[in-house]
């Protein structure tokens, strides 16, 4: 599934330029605690209810934490016809690179 990661990089220049849109799939408490700017919130418990909420004319980012359930996302929507995409390393490597987010996140 490497052709449906993005790097943090990657994923913020394509947001800057409002190419895709954005999708936190962690927990309520994990988004509370901070958060990617204009991200929408919807955990993956949900997303199988909310799919068709999720535009189809934009590629979609997912994220979580480090990246695995995010993956898990990614390569389910891309499965079923949506340009998705997993933001490598989650919320965690965003950081990590000195990307901006709302919030605290501990980095480890």
């Amino acid at each position: 599934m490497t052709n449906r990661e993005l790097s943090p990089e990657v994923a913020a220049e394509m947001l800057a330029r409002g190419e895709a849109q954005l999708v936190d799939v962690r927990e309520p408490y994990e988004h509370a605690a901070g958060r990617i700017a204009g991200a929408r919130h919807v955990e993956l418990g949900a997303l199988a209810a909310e799919a068709e909420t999720i535009e189809r004319d934009r590629p979609v980012v997912f994220y979580c934490r480090v990246g695995a359930r995010s993956a898990m996302a990614a390569q389910a929507f891309a499965g079923s016809g949506w340009d998705a995409y997993n933001l490598s390393g989650g919320i965690v490597s965003w950081v990590v690179a000195g990307l901006p987010i709302e919030g605290e996140v501990a980095e480890h």
